[in-house]
């Protein structure tokens, strides 16, 4: 079996549907998942998907996906602005990371504009909402694969 996708997500989307729906929407993370793993099927990939509110964890995940993984696609939320802890254990991830941001973060607080995985990913899908997640598998797909 081929090597699964890491879906990895930061700092408070265990809240979403509930926190900002007028920015995030209503879909839950659970809803996230289940369309990532349908689609993944369909693709003929598998994923592992993941949420922290914790840096330390996430950084834990990319070291997994250093052995175990084939991509890495990131929404590392409010750490996209500040951990250069995971910029580094992006960096010393061979596969390809995309990083995903529901919102489209440059419509949005200045602070937000800046993102230090952007210096690791191969692309960047921002403010396509949830369904950022799927285009970025559909990505991934043609990444690990070809």
């Amino acid at each position: 079996m081929a090597k699964p996708i890491y879906i990895l997500n930061g700092p408070n989307l265990n809240l979403l549907g509930l926190r900002q729906p007028e920015i995030y929407g209503r879909a839950t993370l659970e809803d996230v998942a289940e369309d990532c793993a349908s689609l993944a099927e369909e693709l003929g990939l598998t994923i592992r998907f993941h949420q922290s509110n914790h840096e330390g964890q996430i950084i834990d995940w990319i070291h997994q996906a250093r052995t175990e993984g084939a991509g890495i696609i990131i929404n590392p939320a409010a750490l996209t602005h500040t951990s250069v802890a995971i910029l580094d254990a992006l960096n010393a991830f061979d596969g390809p990371v995309l990083e995903v941001h529901i919102s489209n973060v440059h419509k949005r607080e200045a602070f937000r504009h800046h993102s230090y995985v952007s210096l690791r990913a191969e692309g960047v899908i921002a403010g396509f909402g949830t369904e950022g997640y799927l285009l970025a598998l559909r990505r991934m797909q043609t990444l690990v694969v070809a």
